[in-house]
């Protein structure tokens, strides 16, 4: 059964809604009108690499004071621009501050990788994936030392490992 949006009344029906407060009420409305509406955030079909392009050229204005290089492998801030790509491993650590901005705005708000559990995985294996990584956050904080970190992590290890 195909429905046509309940706002434009042009567009086919591809989110639908049921309020229940008030009072039960559906909706059927097209991605256009549910994305004006707020109940969806269209999905950019841009990839990473086109992101972070328009983000380097819309801050090149911004560009940092210093524009030494990396020690490594000779890379400048401005030949990242120019690029859009890092000369080496030690690049994200001497542009860092340059590039964690991208780097978040390409992964969505995320500075670094995490794994990907899959939408239809059952709780367990959640679970499991969960404590894995912060028991890797746990020993990456011990072995820097920092203390308050690794508790944090630890009272998270025993939620999860008590939930």
């Amino acid at each position: 059964m195909h429905f046509l949006c309940q706002n434009c009344n042009e567009a086919k029906a591809t989110v639908h809604i049921t309020d229940t407060y008030p009072e039960k009420r559906s909706r059927h409305l097209c991605e256009e009108c549910a994305a004006k509406e707020g109940v969806i955030f269209k999905q950019s079909h841009e990839t990473t690499q086109e992101i972070l392009q328009q983000f380097i050229k819309h801050k090149i204005a911004q560009r940092p004071e210093s524009d030494e290089p990396c020690p490594q492998c000779g890379m400048t801030v401005r030949d990242f621009q120019a690029k859009g790509l890092v000369g080496c491993p030690d690049c994200y650590t001497v542009f860092g501050e340059f590039l964690a901005p991208l780097i978040e705005r390409a992964h969505e708000g995320a500075n670094r990788h995490v794994g990907k559990v899959p939408v239809t995985a059952d709780r367990t294996i959640r679970k499991q994936t969960g404590l894995l990584r912060l028991k890797r956050e746990l020993k990456d904080a011990i072995e820097k030392e920092n203390y308050e970190e690794a508790a944090r992590v630890r009272d998270q290890i025993k939620a999860l490992e008590t939930a």
